[in-house]
């Protein structure tokens, strides 16, 4: 089995309590990145007049589904480095969760697609590309860089979530995708030297600032999707 100071289950997002493989899976998902997504959807829905919540639903399972699982582990075997999690898990059970819950997410955005919203077809197939392209480095790693993980994770997730309440694109909900967008653009440009001094164990006071900047920026993307939510809801 892998050794503890060979992989990321040390990091402040995964329980410390436990069996290893159990705390290894929990953190495979980056829970807080993961809500960071699923708060885009959610800002993305409420931009709309009216709010589906049913599609509103659909949308947040769809991208924890795709991105905050599938992606995820697409990431995890796609890795060029050494695996980010180790060996808790094969190759071919994460292959199996891998698709299975991409298989459920396209499942739902297909039946909406057909049912309701036609262009929610262009995020999909766009939300594809780059599961593949970026985690799996493709292209000489053309894709897998801070700009169009920003773009797959945060502009396109509150485009997306817009798009599943009007089947329509505005000016609004492209100004909101940009500002999300930036967002991810922010966390990812903090997590990458982060992960590197984690790694190293190289200035550990410069990591303890990156790790609560990234705590600030997920934690409160998350809790301004909730305010937003409940502002509707009480609104409404």
């Amino acid at each position: 089995m892998t050794a503890k100071n060979e992989t990321r289950i040390n990091e402040w997002f995964v329980p410390k309590f436990g069996p290893a493989r159990f705390r290894v899976f929990v953190g495979l998902l980056f829970l807080p990145y993961t809500g960071m997504c699923i708060s885009f959807t959610v800002i993305g829905s409420l931009l709309a007049g009216d709010i589906a919540w049913d599609r509103a639903g659909a949308i947040a399972l769809i991208y924890a589904l795709a991105l905050g699982v599938s992606a995820h582990i697409a990431d995890s075997i796609g890795s060029k480095k050494a695996k980010p999690w180790g060996s808790y898990f094969t190759k071919s059970q994460l292959l199996v969760l891998m698709a299975a819950t991409l298989a459920a997410a396209y499942a739902i955005g297909i039946y909406y697609i057909i049912s309701a919203v036609p262009l929610l077809a262009v995020i999909a197939v766009l939300e594809g590309f780059f599961l593949f392209a970026y985690n799996f480095e493709a292209f000489c790693g053309l894709f897998h860089n801070n700009f169009w993980f920003a773009i797959s994770w945060g502009s396109l997730p509150a485009l997306a979530g817009y798009i599943m309440q009007t089947d329509s694109v505005s000016a609004i909900a492209l100004g909101v995708s940009a500002a999300t967008g930036f967002v991810s653009y922010l966390e990812i440009r903090m997590s990458r030297p982060y992960k590197a001094l984690k790694k190293s164990g190289a200035s550990p006071q410069r990591a303890e600032s990156l790790e609560k900047g990234l705590k600030a920026i997920s934690v409160g993307t998350i809790a301004f999707a909730l305010a937003m939510l409940a502002v509707r809801i009480i609104l409404s």
